[in-house]
């Protein structure tokens, strides 16, 4: 399966570097590539770099490029109108990568991806209504650190390919369990009770999905 690549663009080496390995983390499927830094290693952006990256990202389903500031922006903007199939996202940088690879893993187009980067920071969509079965569960997580990154990761995954809409309870907070950002947000910890809700032609099967996740522990 191809998958929508990602370039990350900084005026730091050192920060592209980071958020591309953060984004490793969540999708370890998807191709992300950093173009940080100037040529000589100086603190700024290179285009031939960002050219090279989008090419290097690019397995055939396209590539969509995150910036952080600046004339970091012009150089992305140049380096997606000079390729064929790249897409600018304006979001923020390290929550829209996160966000941006978590939807490329589960096979989103580069709209799809795109706009996952742009709304990484914003409330969640609201979900859209849905018909068939209603289910719920009560689950305890027994992985040490609860909902943190990776576990959030791979539930979001895991609801983004099913026909259900779910939701994550955890005291009065609520989550999507398709956001990485909103299951984080939870702040849900090892030990603790979360209820989780589905509605939807798969509701059952959202269910029952979470449920062996975090027996397994998220893969911790």
């Amino acid at each position: 399966m191809s998958r929508v690549g990602l370039v990350v663009v900084s005026h730091s080496a050192r920060l592209a570097d980071g958020v591309v390995e953060v984004a490793a983390q969540m999708a370890p499927n998807v191709t992300a590539v950093a173009a940080g830094g100037t040529a000589d290693g100086g603190i700024g952006t290179d285009f031939d770099a960002v050219t090279a990256a989008i090419e290097n990202a690019d397995g055939g389903a396209g590539v969509v490029v995150l910036y952080d500031l600046g004339s970091a922006r012009m150089i992305a903007e140049m380096a997606v109108e000079a390729a064929d199939n790249a897409r600018l996202a304006d979001g923020p940088l390290v929550e829209g990568a996160v966000a941006a690879a978590v939807a490329a893993e589960g096979g989103a187009d580069p709209a799809a991806v795109a706009h996952a980067a742009e709304n990484a920071a914003g409330p969640p969509d609201e979900p859209a209504p849905t018909t068939g079965e209603s289910e719920e569960a009560v689950v305890t997580l027994t992985n040490e650190i609860g909902l943190h990154a990776r576990p959030a990761a791979t539930v979001a995954r895991a609801m983004t390919e099913i026909d259900a809409t779910v939701t994550v309870h955890f005291g009065t907070a609520t989550a999507d369990g398709r956001s990485v950002l909103a299951l984080m947000g939870l702040g849900a910890r090892g030990g603790d009770r979360i209820r989780v809700t589905a509605t939807g032609p798969r509701a059952a099967d959202a269910v029952r999905t979470f449920q062996e996740l975090a027996a397994d522990n998220f893969g911790d």
